[in-house]
Parts: C-alpha cells; sequence; structure tokens
C-alpha cells in the first residue's frame, strides 16, 4: 500500500470535480500507473456535509506532471466495453 504523503511535503493539484466517485476512479487510475495520490475537500468535510463543495486529487508535487499526463492519455484513449475480451465463460487460469 502508498505510503500517505509527508505532512510538510509540497502537493500539486492535478484533478478538480464535484463528484466524488469520480475522484475515486482517478485516483485507483494514477495508483495503478504508480503515482500516489490523495482526495481532498475543496471546500466542506465530506463527513459533516457529504457532497457539498467538491473534491481534488492531489499528488506529490515531483509527480504532477506523469499524473497529469496518466489522466490525459486517458481522456485521450478511455477504456471501453469492445476493449475488454466479454464471453460467458468463468473467469479462471487460461490453459
Amino acid at each position: 500500500m502508498p505510503e500517505t504523503p509527508e505532512p510538510l511535503e509540497k502537493l500539486a493539484k492535478v484533478f478538480d470535480t464535484d463528484v466524488e466517485s469520480e475522484a475515486m476512479v482517478v485516483k485507483g487510475l494514477l495508483q495503478s500507473a504508480g503515482v500516489e495520490a490523495v482526495i481532498s475537500n475543496r471546500e466542506a468535510p465530506q463527513d459533516v456535509l457529504p457532497g457539498v463543495g467538491g473534491v481534488v486529487i492531489l499528488v506529490r508535487e515531483e509527480q504532477a506532471k506523469e499524473a497529469t499526463a496518466v489522466i490525459e492519455a486517458f481522456r485521450a484513449h478511455p477504456t471501453t466495453d469492445e476493449d475488454e475480451e466479454v464471453t460467458e465463460e468463468p473467469a479462471g487460469p487460461k490453459s
């Protein structure tokens, strides 16, 4: 599991949305590319006022360019259901 950034590290905003679930997907995309990311609330604490104010994704300053490139590459070529092989067979080890 990735380490949480140190409290005094400089973080850069790489993504901003009003939809928390969208931010969670983008965070997963970044983490799968090896970029550590945290979700932070723009204005209101989500445990007090859920859905109010939106969220941002922050990464270490030195990973900001890489994170932005990962997000832009996904936007340019999003994965679709047609990209995935869909069969009626249950998933399991390939023979």
